[in-house]
Protein backbone atom coordinates (compact mmCIF):
# COMPACT_ATOMS: atom_id res chain seq x y z
CA UNK A 1 0.00 0.00 0.00
CA UNK A 2 1.51 3.40 -0.97
CA UNK A 3 2.33 5.92 1.73
CA UNK A 4 -0.46 8.53 1.64
CA UNK A 5 0.30 10.40 4.87
CA UNK A 6 0.08 14.19 4.75
CA UNK A 7 1.80 14.64 8.12
CA UNK A 8 4.40 12.78 10.18
CA UNK A 9 2.52 13.45 13.38
CA UNK A 10 1.55 11.33 16.39
CA UNK A 11 0.17 7.81 16.14
CA UNK A 12 -3.40 7.56 17.53
CA UNK A 13 -2.11 5.36 20.37
CA UNK A 14 0.69 7.72 21.44
CA UNK A 15 -1.34 9.92 23.77
CA UNK A 16 -2.11 6.85 25.88
CA UNK A 17 1.26 5.08 25.52
CA UNK A 18 3.25 8.20 26.40
CA UNK A 19 0.96 9.84 28.90
CA UNK A 20 2.76 11.34 31.93
CA UNK A 21 1.82 8.36 34.11
CA UNK A 22 3.66 6.01 31.72
CA UNK A 23 6.99 7.88 31.70
CA UNK A 24 8.44 6.59 35.03
CA UNK A 25 8.03 2.95 33.95
CA UNK A 26 9.46 3.70 30.51
CA UNK A 27 12.49 5.33 32.09
CA UNK A 28 13.03 2.31 34.32
CA UNK A 29 12.73 0.10 31.24
CA UNK A 30 15.39 2.15 29.45
CA UNK A 31 17.66 1.91 32.48
CA UNK A 32 17.25 -1.87 32.65
CA UNK A 33 17.80 -2.30 28.91
CA UNK A 34 20.92 -0.15 28.98
CA UNK A 35 22.30 -2.31 31.80
CA UNK A 36 21.61 -5.52 29.86
CA UNK A 37 23.23 -4.12 26.73
CA UNK A 38 26.24 -3.12 28.83
CA UNK A 39 26.59 -6.76 29.93
CA UNK A 40 26.75 -7.89 26.31
CA UNK A 41 23.20 -9.17 25.87
CA UNK A 42 21.68 -8.78 22.41
CA UNK A 43 19.24 -5.95 21.82
CA UNK A 44 16.58 -8.36 20.51
CA UNK A 45 16.63 -10.72 23.49
CA UNK A 46 17.04 -8.03 26.14
CA UNK A 47 14.44 -5.79 24.49
CA UNK A 48 11.87 -8.58 24.63
CA UNK A 49 12.76 -9.39 28.24
CA UNK A 50 12.38 -5.77 29.36
CA UNK A 51 9.24 -5.21 27.29
CA UNK A 52 7.58 -8.29 28.74
CA UNK A 53 8.63 -7.41 32.28
CA UNK A 54 7.09 -3.94 32.09
CA UNK A 55 4.16 -5.13 29.94
CA UNK A 56 4.89 -2.52 27.29
CA UNK A 57 2.88 -1.97 24.12
CA UNK A 58 4.57 -2.27 20.71
CA UNK A 59 5.03 1.50 20.46
CA UNK A 60 6.47 1.69 23.97
CA UNK A 61 8.91 -1.14 23.19
CA UNK A 62 10.05 0.70 20.07
CA UNK A 63 10.61 3.88 22.08
CA UNK A 64 12.62 2.05 24.74
CA UNK A 65 14.80 0.40 22.10
CA UNK A 66 15.43 3.69 20.30
CA UNK A 67 16.43 5.37 23.54
CA UNK A 68 18.79 2.69 24.86
CA UNK A 69 22.47 1.94 24.37
CA UNK A 70 25.25 0.42 26.44
CA UNK A 71 27.14 2.59 28.92
CA UNK A 72 30.29 2.22 26.80
CA UNK A 73 28.46 3.32 23.64
CA UNK A 74 27.06 6.37 25.40
CA UNK A 75 30.48 7.45 26.68
CA UNK A 76 32.12 6.82 23.30
CA UNK A 77 29.46 8.75 21.37
CA UNK A 78 29.69 11.71 23.74
CA UNK A 79 33.48 11.73 23.39
CA UNK A 80 33.26 12.03 19.59
CA UNK A 81 30.44 14.56 19.50
CA UNK A 82 31.25 17.96 17.98
CA UNK A 83 29.68 20.85 19.89
CA UNK A 84 27.54 23.17 17.81
CA UNK A 85 29.87 26.08 18.55
CA UNK A 86 32.76 24.19 16.93
CA UNK A 87 31.02 23.35 13.65
CA UNK A 88 32.09 26.61 11.99
CA UNK A 89 34.48 25.97 9.14
CA UNK A 90 34.07 22.18 9.18
CA UNK A 91 32.63 20.00 6.39
CA UNK A 92 29.36 18.28 7.28
CA UNK A 93 27.65 15.16 5.90
CA UNK A 94 23.92 14.93 6.70
CA UNK A 95 21.91 11.72 6.94
CA UNK A 96 19.04 13.30 5.03
CA UNK A 97 16.06 11.07 5.80
CA UNK A 98 17.13 10.56 9.40
CA UNK A 99 17.36 14.27 10.17
CA UNK A 100 14.36 15.46 8.17
CA UNK A 101 11.85 12.94 9.52
CA UNK A 102 12.67 14.02 13.07
CA UNK A 103 12.16 17.71 12.30
CA UNK A 104 9.00 16.94 10.32
CA UNK A 105 7.62 14.96 13.26
CA UNK A 106 8.40 17.86 15.60
CA UNK A 107 6.57 20.32 13.36
CA UNK A 108 3.59 17.96 13.00
CA UNK A 109 3.18 17.46 16.77
CA UNK A 110 4.60 13.94 16.91
CA UNK A 111 6.36 12.67 20.02
CA UNK A 112 10.15 12.94 20.03
CA UNK A 113 12.43 10.88 22.24
CA UNK A 114 15.41 12.34 24.08
CA UNK A 115 17.56 9.24 24.34
CA UNK A 116 20.30 7.93 26.62
CA UNK A 117 23.07 9.14 24.29
CA UNK A 118 21.63 12.66 24.07
CA UNK A 119 20.15 12.23 20.60
CA UNK A 120 16.65 13.23 19.61
CA UNK A 121 14.77 10.48 17.78
CA UNK A 122 11.30 10.27 16.27
CA UNK A 123 8.76 7.46 16.23
CA UNK A 124 8.15 7.59 12.48
CA UNK A 125 9.09 4.71 10.20
CA UNK A 126 9.54 4.86 6.42
CA UNK A 127 9.68 1.16 5.45
CA UNK A 128 11.69 1.83 2.31
CA UNK A 129 9.59 4.72 1.03
CA UNK A 130 9.50 8.46 1.65
CA UNK A 131 6.65 10.79 0.87
CA UNK A 132 6.99 14.55 1.23
CA UNK A 133 4.45 15.76 3.77
CA UNK A 134 3.08 19.22 4.49
CA UNK A 135 5.95 19.91 6.88
CA UNK A 136 8.79 18.87 4.56
CA UNK A 137 9.63 22.29 3.11
CA UNK A 138 9.38 23.92 6.54
CA UNK A 139 11.61 21.22 8.02
CA UNK A 140 14.28 21.80 5.36
CA UNK A 141 14.16 25.54 6.02
CA UNK A 142 14.47 24.98 9.79
CA UNK A 143 17.59 22.93 9.18
CA UNK A 144 18.92 25.50 6.75
CA UNK A 145 18.49 28.42 9.14
CA UNK A 146 20.31 26.59 11.95
CA UNK A 147 23.15 25.53 9.66
CA UNK A 148 23.44 29.10 8.39
CA UNK A 149 24.02 30.16 12.01
CA UNK A 150 26.58 27.40 12.61
CA UNK A 151 28.49 28.24 9.39
CA UNK A 152 29.97 24.89 8.32
CA UNK A 153 32.34 25.15 5.36
CA UNK A 154 30.06 22.96 3.28
CA UNK A 155 27.10 20.63 3.67
CA UNK A 156 26.56 17.39 1.77
CA UNK A 157 23.14 15.77 2.07
CA UNK A 158 23.15 12.01 1.55
CA UNK A 159 19.88 10.32 0.56
CA UNK A 160 19.31 6.59 0.16
CA UNK A 161 18.86 5.95 -3.56
CA UNK A 162 16.77 2.77 -3.05
CA UNK A 163 14.17 4.70 -1.02
CA UNK A 164 11.27 5.69 -3.26
CA UNK A 165 10.87 9.43 -3.92
CA UNK A 166 14.48 10.13 -2.90
CA UNK A 167 14.97 11.91 -6.22
CA UNK A 168 12.04 14.24 -5.54
CA UNK A 169 13.40 15.11 -2.12
CA UNK A 170 16.84 15.74 -3.62
CA UNK A 171 15.29 18.19 -6.10
CA UNK A 172 13.46 20.01 -3.28
CA UNK A 173 16.66 20.28 -1.22
CA UNK A 174 18.59 21.68 -4.19
CA UNK A 175 15.82 24.18 -4.97
CA UNK A 176 15.62 25.54 -1.42
CA UNK A 177 19.41 25.66 -1.12
CA UNK A 178 19.64 27.71 -4.32
CA UNK A 179 16.88 30.07 -3.16
CA UNK A 180 18.70 30.75 0.13
CA UNK A 181 22.26 30.57 -1.19
CA UNK A 182 23.10 27.72 1.17
CA UNK A 183 26.36 25.86 0.32
CA UNK A 184 24.76 22.46 -0.04
CA UNK A 185 25.44 19.42 -2.17
CA UNK A 186 22.79 16.73 -2.45
CA UNK A 187 23.73 13.19 -3.44
CA UNK A 188 21.87 9.93 -3.86
CA UNK A 189 23.85 6.92 -2.62
CA UNK A 190 23.30 3.18 -2.42
CA UNK A 191 25.04 2.81 0.97
CA UNK A 192 24.42 5.96 2.98
CA UNK A 193 25.07 4.22 6.30
CA UNK A 194 28.46 2.99 5.14
CA UNK A 195 29.47 6.34 3.71
CA UNK A 196 28.54 8.15 6.90
CA UNK A 197 30.30 5.62 9.13
CA UNK A 198 33.52 5.98 7.12
CA UNK A 199 33.32 9.72 6.35
CA UNK A 200 36.30 11.88 7.36
CA UNK A 201 33.87 14.78 7.79
CA UNK A 202 31.61 15.54 10.72
CA UNK A 203 28.34 13.68 10.21
CA UNK A 204 24.79 14.49 11.32
CA UNK A 205 22.59 11.54 12.25
CA UNK A 206 20.85 9.93 15.22
CA UNK A 207 21.28 6.39 13.86
CA UNK A 208 22.87 4.44 16.72
CA UNK A 209 24.93 1.92 14.71
CA UNK A 210 26.39 4.73 12.60
CA UNK A 211 27.20 6.78 15.69
CA UNK A 212 29.09 3.81 17.11
CA UNK A 213 31.36 3.70 14.03
CA UNK A 214 31.82 7.29 12.81
CA UNK A 215 34.79 9.56 13.53
CA UNK A 216 32.89 12.71 14.59
CA UNK A 217 29.24 13.71 14.72
CA UNK A 218 27.02 16.71 15.37
CA UNK A 219 23.58 16.44 17.00
CA UNK A 220 21.81 18.34 14.22
CA UNK A 221 18.20 17.25 14.75
CA UNK A 222 18.43 18.12 18.47
CA UNK A 223 19.89 21.54 17.65
CA UNK A 224 17.23 22.29 15.04
CA UNK A 225 14.26 21.21 17.15
CA UNK A 226 15.40 23.11 20.23
CA UNK A 227 16.12 26.24 18.18
CA UNK A 228 13.24 26.17 15.71
CA UNK A 229 10.39 24.14 17.26
CA UNK A 230 10.15 25.25 20.91
CA UNK A 231 6.72 23.67 21.32
CA UNK A 232 7.81 20.18 20.27
CA UNK A 233 6.51 17.22 22.29
CA UNK A 234 9.63 15.82 23.97
CA UNK A 235 9.83 12.65 26.04
CA UNK A 236 12.99 12.36 28.12
CA UNK A 237 13.72 8.64 28.20
CA UNK A 238 17.33 8.58 29.33
CA UNK A 239 16.94 5.75 31.84
CA UNK A 240 16.70 5.42 35.60
CA UNK A 241 18.81 5.35 37.61
CA UNK A 242 21.35 7.30 35.55
CA UNK A 243 24.93 6.14 35.46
Amino acid sequence: MPDSRKHRGPHPQDEQDFAPRAIPALNRAVGDLCWLLSQGYSSHASGKLVGDHFQLSDRQRLAVLRCSCSHADRRDRQRRQVARQRLTGLELDVDGFNVLTTVEAALAGGFLLLARDGCLRDMASMHGSFRCVQETSAAIQCVGHVLAERKPAGVRWLLDRPVSNSGRLAAKLRELAANHDWPWQVELADDVDGQLAQSPRVIATADGPILSRCARWYNLAYDVVYRQVPGAKLLRLTGWPSS
